[in-house]
């Protein structure tokens, strides 16, 4: 059958793929939890006849906050199969972007997934006057439950007429409304169709190495585009989805699952990288050696066997002796791991790939469904530093100020309630302006060079480019974030936020006390060991983009302290305003406050 609609992918599974127990499974109460396909659409069945019994109709806005969970997908197919606009929200943004995106969107129902995101959000809801219910899947006294709906859905089962509204729907019918999480400003809402995600999916499920005898693990947030495209895809490719319980537990749930395919951000393959490390600088004599060689000779890998023989043969035996060790820490049967959502550290990408871990990088925004270009195992597919080349049905160009543009039936239908803002990002022969700046490599691949609006002049005139530096600078084993700062400033600085469990390691070797991660970074010793990492990595730049100095931050980053969007990018202006005293400090700037 031909897929058009994102519930036809129910029924493409179906008729397509063996039966199997698990097409769905999440865990509860430290058991997984199966879904079978026909288990699968009788329940997103049940949904849609409950919607309907309670007058939800063609466009209205159904909200889901909730983590991954199987239940998000009954949610998401018994909203669409009915022409109802599916909301999926971050569990992770503030209470005041909860109140403008449930009031912007005008939601009628709302799905939760338990006590702590109910209590987010219960005292604003009589405020919000689009609101007729809220159902949770978690049992809550007191409040409704997603099993009420489905047993609505049962005793008034309406199989013909879900089958007209199904057939009443068209490819260009908006299927999903997503609110980016934005790095300034009020979410803006991004209208995408049936056929923008369709048609993302068919043009790049061909290049994951998996089929219908494969698992896969999720743990990146559904209501974002990246990993719900993923979720189609793994439906088409006939995979079984294994949600993670938290992101805390993923190294337990690879285990456990043994997923041929992950996808993922960066950060969680630096973090992984980084624990191996760690465990390795545990070792002792020969192994201690044996281990740091394979690490060196993964920082070396090029593709297509590029380094000759006398590296293959070398790389065989790191396999046998270290590598097979990491394959196994990440499941044992990993064939790849899709990267999105940032820019990947190259260095990483080699050692995985050289470990049998190969990771394709792609790239892409919310407003493009999402997948603009990705690297592939095909001819002229992968490019270490590169995002791999533009899909199929999707062209790139670079405008004169090197901005990426992008045209095709991946690109949104809209900014919702927003028109004025939609003419500015799309323009009238249809190109969408994606905000970043890259080239196009000679073999055809993209490559991303910062974002345009990140981009600063310092006060002699040269413009810096940050995301490339901080890049680079992330690199070292002693940082896990840093921001890049220094528009209309005679230098470059930077705010640093260290690797505190990498630093505990180390002061333990050196015979170092660690008492607070507040005292650590004002020790005199450990900033001269943070200067020569930053005077090490000054060396791949140029003069005016090298970091002149430094401030170190006491505490991580995260999306809880506001420093982080929900899908892990720096929130460059928020970090400013909050460190403003560090900021000034940097450039010598006398407060008048």
């Amino acid at each position: 059958m031909e897929v058009i609609r994102l519930f036809d992918f129910l029924t493409f599974y179906k008729e397509n793929f063996k039966p199997k127990d698990d097409v769905l499974a999440g865990k509860e109460k430290g058991k997984w939890v199966k879904y079978s396909i026909d288990q699968y659409i009788e329940t997103a069945n049940n949904i849609s006849y409950g919607l309907l019994k309670l007058g939800v109709k063609k466009g209205d806005k159904i909200a889901t906050i909730a983590n991954n969970r199987p239940e998000w997908n009954f949610i998401d197919m018994g909203v669409l199969q009915i022409g109802a606009v599916h909301v999926p929200i971050y569990p992770t943004i503030s209470e005041s972007d909860y109140k403008y995106i449930l009031s912007h969107a005008e939601v009628k129902y709302v799905f939760v997934s338990g006590k702590e995101l109910l209590r987010k959000i219960e005292h604003i809801l009589p405020e919000i006057p689009s609101i007729k219910e809220i159902y949770t899947f978690n049992d809550i006294e007191d409040v409704k439950h997603l099993n009420e709906l489905i047993q609505l859905g049962k005793r008034n089962s309406a199989h013909e007429k879900l089958e007209e509204l199904k057939a009443g729907i068209n490819k260009d019918d908006i299927a999903t409304l997503i609110y980016t999480s934005g790095t300034t400003g009020k979410p803006k809402g991004v209208l995408l169709s049936h056929n923008n995600l369709v048609n993302n999916v068919l043009n790049v499920y061909h290049i994951f190495p998996v089929d219908e005898t494969s698992r896969a693990l999720s743990y990146l947030p559904l209501s974002h585009v990246y990993e719900r495209t993923n979720l189609y895809v793994y439906h088409i490719k006939g995979l079984s989805i294994y949600y993670a319980e938290s992101l805390g537990t993923i190294g337990d749930n690879i285990r456990e699952v043994q997923p041929e395919i992950l996808t993922t951000v960066p950060r969680l393959l630096e973090k992984v990288y980084d624990k191996i490390l760690a465990k390795g600088r545990k070792l002792k004599g020969i192994k201690k050696n044996i281990f740091f060689w394979a690490v060196n000779l993964g920082l070396k890998y090029e593709l297509d066997g590029a380094n000759g023989w006398w590296y293959e043969l070398q790389l065989k035996i790191a396999n046998k002796l270290v590598f097979n060790k990491w394959r196994e820490a990440l499941g044992g049967k990993l064939k790849t791991i899709v990267s999105g959502g940032a820019a990947l550290q190259p260095r990483l990408n080699r050692s995985y790939t050289a470990a049998g871990i190969p990771v394709l990088e792609g790239y892409g925004l919310t407003e493009t469904s999402p997948v603009i270009s990705v690297n592939h195992f095909g001819k002229n597919g992968r490019k270490f530093g590169t995002v791999g080349p533009p899909l199929k049905d999707v062209q790139v160009k670079i405008a004169e100020d090197s901005e990426i543009l992008c045209k095709g039936p991946n690109v949104m239908k809209g900014y919702y309630k927003e028109p004025e803002l939609t003419k500015e990002t799309i323009d009238k022969d249809g190109w969408f302006h994606t905000g970043d700046i890259g080239r196009i490599e000679p073999e055809g691949q993209l490559k991303i060079t910062g974002r345009k609006k990140s981009m600063f002049k310092t006060a002699m005139g040269k413009y810096i480019s940050p995301e490339l530096i901080e890049n680079k600078f992330k690199e070292s084993s002693f940082i896990d974030s840093i921001v890049v700062l220094g528009e209309n400033q005679k230098f470059a600085a930077a705010l640093i936020v260290p690797d505190f469990d990498y630093l505990k390691s180390w002061c333990a070797v050196k015979d170092i006390k660690y008492t607070s991660d507040k005292e650590m970074i004002e020790l005199p010793r450990i900033k001269k060991r943070i200067q020569k990492e930053i005077d090490n990595y000054n060396t791949s730049f140029g003069k005016t983009e090298q970091i002149m100095k430094f401030e170190l931050m006491d505490s991580l980053w995260s999306i809880e302290t506001g420093e982080l969007t929900a899908n892990m990018k720096l929130k460059r202006d928020f970090i400013f305003n909050k460190y403003k005293t560090q900021v000034d400090k940097l450039f010598n700037i006398k407060s008048y406050d």
